[in-house]
């Protein structure tokens, strides 16, 4: 592919409620939609999911549009691109997984559409439709959680994620199970704990959890292995998985038996594949994680969902769980069933709407490649 132009679009999403973890709470949503338009003038879309601050990732929105500016797209300008090749080319890069996504996911999608074929075909997906769970933030009090509970329950999403951290962890599990004891129900701590908390953490046991999501620090695996040996609970790695090496690593230690893939965290499309190819090759599962992305990144999501691979409900959720109004066209819909379908159309499946974008963008620059 020859591409063209590439356009950026900085904009911020606001929440229809605030969504709060161990590392602060969220009421509005920043992120670097892509934008790469090829020769024949077919155009392919992708998100940055780099917040706001430096906390779940190094990474900023702030830190990304300046590694796509500053090094990303003089890399690439007058190449012939694939999303493969794109990867190679900007390997020289460390890290910034999530600016290198954004990118990589537009390289996808324009790739699929010049094809005529659904992003979910592209990559070997299986599924037409996908499981959703729903991630639920940390809230004022245990009531306010149970009624959100609740609301998303008589939705239809088919798994409840509850963030926890230290003070807001067994007393609140144990309500939501004494008020829920058979739904679907996992945990998620955000690296908020440390090994000398085992003990602690070992009382989750007895409430019939799916998993454990990132207990320890968000670069460790060595403490997680230790913490597996101990626990019942399946662990679940999110931040620690990095790139198809630290799924290997993670393997090799028995750090878990469940990754959460997210493809902004893994630096897109490519090695998302590569680390669900290996680990199911293990014998082990995966789901797909979710970043509040727009209707631009959660339509990659859906994608990596209908993967082989994927054996447990995502945190994909429809575009009106987060917000008042998508910037895509159909929006993202949640089945009575709990699925959300994986379109049919090219590419992602789905029209960025332009005239929203710029409503919530705060800067957009068009880059001649």
């Amino acid at each position: 592919m020859e591409l063209r132009r590439i356009t950026l679009y900085e904009v911020w999403m606001p929440l229809k409620q605030y969504f709060e973890t161990s590392f602060g709470a969220t009421v509005e949503r920043p992120g670097i939609l892509v934008r790469l338009e090829e020769r024949g003038g077919e155009e392919g879309w992708g998100e940055i999911v780099a917040g706001e601050g430096p906390w779940y990732s190094c990474e900023t929105y702030v830190t990304a549009w300046h590694v796509v500016e500053d090094y990303i797209i003089p890399l690439i300008r007058k190449k012939e691109l694939t999303p493969a090749r794109y990867s190679s080319i900007v390997s020289r890069i460390r890290g910034h997984n999530m600016a290198k996504a954004g990118l990589e996911e537009a390289l996808w999608d324009l790739e699929a559409r010049l094809r005529g074929i659904p992003l979910y075909r592209h990559i070997g997906g299986i599924r037409e439709a996908i499981e959703s769970g729903v991630s639920i933030g940390i809230k004022s009090s245990v009531e306010e959680l149970l009624k959100t509970i609740s609301v998303r329950l008589g939705e239809g999403y088919r798994r409840i994620k509850i963030k926890i951290k230290p003070g807001w962890d067994i007393g609140v599990v144990e309500k939501v199970r004494e008020e829920y004891p058979d739904i679907p129900l996992q945990v998620d701590a955000n690296a908020a704990y440390t090994l000398s908390d085992a003990l602690h953490l070992k009382r989750l046991d007895e409430y019939n959890l799916l998993m454990i999501e990132q207990p320890l620090s968000h670069d460790d695996l060595v403490d997680h292995a230790e913490l597996a040996r101990l626990l019942r609970t399946p662990i679940c790695l999110d931040e620690s998985i990095k790139n198809p090496d630290d799924a290997r690593r993670a393997y090799r230690l028995d750090s878990a038996w469940i990754i959460n893939i997210k493809p902004g965290r893994v630096g897109g499309i490519g090695p998302s594949k590569a680390i669900h190819d290996f680990w199911s090759s293990m014998g082990r599962p995966v789901w797909i994680g979710g970043m509040l992305e727009t209707g631009v990144g959660r339509g990659h999501l859906v994608a990596l969902a209908t993967l082989p691979g994927v054996k447990y409900p995502n945190d994909i959720s429809a575009s009106s769980r987060y917000y008042e109004e998508d910037i895509v066209e159909p929006p993202w819909i949640l089945e009575k069933n709990g699925t959300i379908r994986a379109p049919q159309k090219p590419g992602i499946g789905v029209e960025v709407l332009l005239d929203r974008v710029e409503k919530y963008a705060r800067r957009t620059k068009t880059y001649t490649v």
